[in-house]
């Protein structure tokens, strides 16, 4: 069985998107597809420099332009696969609107315990990252890099620490940031988390 917890050096990198002008705003960005910013542009190629210390066995991006951007700027362009499962969290009739404005309609909503119409809510997106986890886990690859967004990078973050997609509700991720994923010991585990270059 070719599993990942008997490969002690799986590394699985999670690479946040630069800013884009929603990310900045605080709007829900999901389906959407926003462009990179300057300061985004800027963000994405002050990865490079970082991931090119590393040798990657398997790059894979999500289908939003701002994650392919963000890939190519960071130098893991060429090679680098589209995998639909990356895509951002489907924020339904929350698409392009902010926490505090959903708020005043609906006091204590969160994207994290509230329903999403005509969206997905989070037993949805652990799904989703579980399916993910279980085809890198059928890979031989030892060093992944994965280029996404900050919600579905949390729950996939979770996913792969404790098997549940509400930790994610706590792990912040900054536009541009690179999160470790790999193994203490045995154990699937958070290395790093929230780095900035």
């Amino acid at each position: 069985m070719n599993d990942m917890s008997e490969k002690g050096g799986v590394h699985i990198w999670l690479i946040r998107h630069g800013e884009t002008e929603w990310s900045k705003s605080g709007q829900h960005t999901g389906t959407t597809d926003v462009p990179l910013t300057d300061e985004g542009r800027k963000q994405a190629a002050a990865l490079a420099p970082v991931l090119a210390a590393q040798r990657f066995d398997l790059v894979l991006t999500s289908p939003m332009g701002r994650a392919i951007e963000t890939c190519r700027l960071a130098g893991l362009g060429e090679g680098a696969q589209v995998e639909p499962e990356l895509h951002e969290w489907n924020y339904g009739v929350y698409e392009g609107r902010k926490t505090p404005d959903i708020r005043q309609e609906i006091p204590d909503w969160s994207v994290w315990t509230s329903p999403i119409p005509q969206g997905e809510n989070l037993a949805d997106i652990g799904r989703r990252a579980q399916a993910l986890i279980d085809k890198l886990i059928a890979t031989n690859a030892t060093n992944i890099a994965l280029f996404s967004h900050a919600h579905f990078s949390r729950v996939f973050g979770a996913q792969w620490a404790t098997g549940s997609p509400a930790l994610g509700a706590h792990l912040a991720m900054d536009t541009a940031a690179m999160s470790v994923l790999g193994f203490e010991r045995e154990v699937r585990a958070i290395l790093k988390w929230n780095l900035l270059p």
